[in-house]
């Protein structure tokens, strides 16, 4: 028996199909193989089409089934989504309109306008978090903005829950998503009434809530022919990426942690109380194990310019034809914090952990006696490596220690540079696995179905790659408080 697992991403969509036994990813797909197109009509703007996923969804399933020798028994569907994006459906369950991504920044001042009329204390103590620039605040600026949109929506998703629909038939999300979007009330256990009616939203625009792990649907037969699967096939897990990602890496239990560092850069820890930071700075939802009476809570630093800085470089300035592993390579040249030049990665949107302030991307200390485009690589690294830090210095003050990281062997973590560089200047331990969202999320259906009798049996087989130890901590130190001195000149001027 197998598992299918999807990762809805906002770069490409990924399937991996899971061997129950071995508990290894015996077939996958993506698409598209570059990133996908983000839509930004005006600066501060990122949107996608529902639709692009589903049929992105439908490239990377046959992908995945071509590299099958017959019709794999798939016990179950997992579903892992970027974050926070805001779907907007009529009656017939169609989207109104483009969503609105987890990088768009438009709806900031709704989520800053709710917090300081509602109060400060009050929202922390409620949602953990500001309502910020999260989908109940993308919802806000489409009543205001597109009413005429806004007067026929039926429900709102996130990206899951919209394909979960997709393959159903079925609205529904979970506890976890709600949390995510700003709509859960901790306190109450419940929708967060008090933001909706701030807000003017009726509660049953909300989808009906399910458990993280249980049956949310069965694939319609339309589906599965669109798919290429047999009709029936249960859908029992959907989380966000970030929890998923924790998922991923066995990370469930109070003091875990675990790194990313794709299109954005996140770290998420696992802490068994509700608190939150009282600026606001990182965020905290419920993981895929919370419950009122058990808590866990992922405390999540997000950045949003991580691997899209490094494409950009790519596509811009290094020179054609060098790839990815070439520049890692040439990174590891240049000395540790790249001769005094510096790159501050927030080139992607608003930054949370820096109050949402959105300063750009910059580079920092250009000579143009010393520096070449090689030392421009290795300092983009060394800035997404110190913005983790930064962030994990917040953590940190919340009383989380971070002294192991667990993370993919994927994206940014491919980088001995990037790796080396990161364990230098947090003093921590990286573990790197082999795994990733799809596969996370296939191991996610098959403990929703009970084909796995516990977590403990569904992450025996996760194999850990390679250990990275800290090493040349006074030098990383040295550059990051270099690199720090130059972000606290911007966003305090």
């Amino acid at each position: 028996m197998y598992l299918l697992g999807y990762d809805i991403g906002s770069s490409s969509v990924k399937a991996s199909l899971v061997d129950v036994e071995t508990g290894k990813s015996v077939a996958s797909g993506s698409f598209p193989k570059h990133e996908a197109r983000i839509i930004s009509l005006k600066t501060g703007w990122a949107e996608q089409s529902p639709q692009s996923w589903w049929e992105n969804l439908k490239t990377a399933t046959t992908e995945l089934l071509s590299k099958c020798e017959s019709s794999p028994e798939i016990g179950a569907i997992g579903i892992s989504y970027q974050m926070h994006g805001l779907v907007c459906v009529d009656k017939d369950g169609k989207p109104l309109r483009p969503s609105i991504i987890w990088c768009d920044s438009r709806a900031v001042p709704y989520g800053e306008a709710a917090f300081d009329a509602l109060g400060h204390e009050r929202c922390l103590s409620h949602l953990l978090n500001s309502p910020g620039n999260f989908t109940a605040a993308k919802l806000a600026w489409v009543k205001e903005n597109e009413p005429e949109i806004y007067s026929r929506i039926d429900k709102i998703m996130l990206p899951g829950d919209y394909i979960a629909m997709r393959m159903t038939g079925e609205t529904c999300t979970t506890v976890s998503g709600l949390s995510e979007g700003m709509f859960w009330d901790f306190l109450e256990n419940r929708p967060a009434k008090f933001l909706m009616e701030w807000f003017g939203f009726d509660e049953d625009v909300l989808p009906g809530v399910v458990p993280t792990f249980s049956e949310q649907g069965r694939l319609t037969a339309s589906a599965a022919g669109e798919l290429g699967l047999k009709a029936g096939i249960p859908i029992t897990y959907r989380a966000g990426d970030q929890p998923n990602n924790a998922l991923s890496l066995n990370v469930f239990e109070p003091g875990e942690v675990a790194a990313t560092a794709g299109t954005s850069g996140v770290v998420y820890g696992v802490s068994g109380k509700v608190g939150y930071d009282p600026q606001s700075r990182v965020n905290s939802f419920a993981h895929v194990n919370h419950s009122s009476a058990d808590p866990r809570l992922g405390i999540l630093l997000c950045i949003n310019g991580t691997g899209i800085q490094n494409s950009w470089l790519r596509r811009n300035v290094v020179p054609e034809g060098v790839m990815y592993d070439e520049m890692n390579e040439i990174a590891a040249g240049v000395p540790i914090g790249s001769e005094g030049l510096k790159v501050l990665p927030f080139g992607n949107g608003a930054e949370r952990m820096l109050g949402n302030k959105e300063p750009g991307g910059s580079i920092r200390g250009l000579n143009f006696n010393i520096h070449t485009w090689k030392h421009l690589v290795r300092a983009a690294q060394e800035g997404i490596v110190f913005s983790f830090k930064y962030g994990i210095d917040i953590m940190e003050a919340m009383g989380m220690k971070v002294g192991v990281i667990h993370a993919g062997n994927a994206n940014m973590f491919l980088s001995p540079v990037f790796r080396k560089a990161l364990a230098g200047v947090t003093g921590a331990t990286i573990e790197l696995h082999d795994t990733d969202g799809a596969a996370g999320a296939a191991k996610g259906a098959g403990i929703g179905a009970g084909i796995f009798r516990s977590r403990t049996e569904a992450f025996s087989t996760l194999e850990r790659l390679e250990v990275i130890e800290p090493e040349d901590e006074s030098r990383y130190r040295e550059a990051y408080e270099g690199w720090k001195e130059e972000l606290d000149n911007i966003i305090n001027n």
